[in-house]
């Protein structure tokens, strides 16, 4: 497994994935922490830590999924255009262990964009001024209702990617995944709760709340959001597994 791991990330090289993933963080960072700025600058009695992961939880919904999708894409594309499914028949390689390889591969790449924004969040709530003391609890949290999300959002795509060979489809899921990351606490519970990508706000540990016609920032309890991450860790898992038995049947 760590041969073809190391193997995914050699055949990565020229694909342009790690300055891709860059780039969308970086893009995100800047949109989100601006928009923080300018809410500390005119309420400075409403900055806390809890504004700043509120903000990241919803630009995840937007840019992660899409982010996604790209990266996946990235890693399963170069599999149907070589035939590899088909050549995989006639080698020793399974094709189970090259589809968990891609996925562990594209979880890795993820899991550094998470702790990237981890550190960024750190790093922007000290140096503003406003706030001391980093939360750990608060941002250990944050990274674990989106890195259970993402698990999911890539098992999703990696199946898909895995069954269409044109990637335009699963690029397209990827930006209808944004939208819905993005306008899913909008629409009723009962929706929510399919929409897997309206997850990235319905596990974060912070939550809005308006109260006096005021918006309040609210951290919720670690019940229920536990419960509902172990729920998406079972879809993931399933996700996972009808997709590694479908790559297991291609013949190219």
């Amino acid at each position: 497994m760590r041969k073809a791991l190391s193997l995914e990330f050699y055949k990565l090289r020229r694909k342009y994935v790690l300055p891709m993933a860059l780039l969308f963080l970086t893009v995100e960072l800047v949109w989100a922490l601006i928009a923080v700025s300018m809410s500390f600058e005119r309420n400075r009695d409403s900055a806390g830590w809890e504004v700043i992961v509120a903000m990241l939880s919803t630009m995840n919904g937007l840019f992660l999924p899409l982010l996604s999708a790209i990266v996946v894409s990235r890693i399963c594309d170069m599999e149907h255009k070589g035939n590899t499914w088909r050549l995989l028949r006639s080698m020793a390689v399974q094709p189970g262990k090259l589809y968990a390889a891609k996925y562990a591969c594209a979880g890795l790449i993820m899991l550094g964009v998470c702790l990237c924004q981890l550190l960024a969040i750190a790093v922007f709530g000290v140096q503003s001024g406003y706030l001391t003391s980093v939360p750990l609890v608060l941002l250990a949290r944050f990274l674990f209702g989106t890195l259970v999300t993402t698990l999911v959002v890539l098992a999703l795509q990696q199946w898909i990617s895995t069954v269409v060979k044109n990637q335009a489809f699963a690029l397209c899921l990827g930006m209808l995944g944004g939208f819905l990351g993005m306008v899913g606490d909008l629409f009723p519970e009962a929706a929510r709760r399919v929409f897997v990508w309206a997850y990235y706000t319905g596990l974060s540990p912070v939550t809005q709340q308006y109260a006096s016609e005021k918006m309040q920032f609210v951290v919720r309890e670690a019940g229920p959001i536990s419960s509902a991450a172990a729920v998406l860790l079972a879809v993931a898992a399933l996700l996972f597994l009808m997709g590694r038995r479908h790559a297991s049947r291609l013949e190219g």
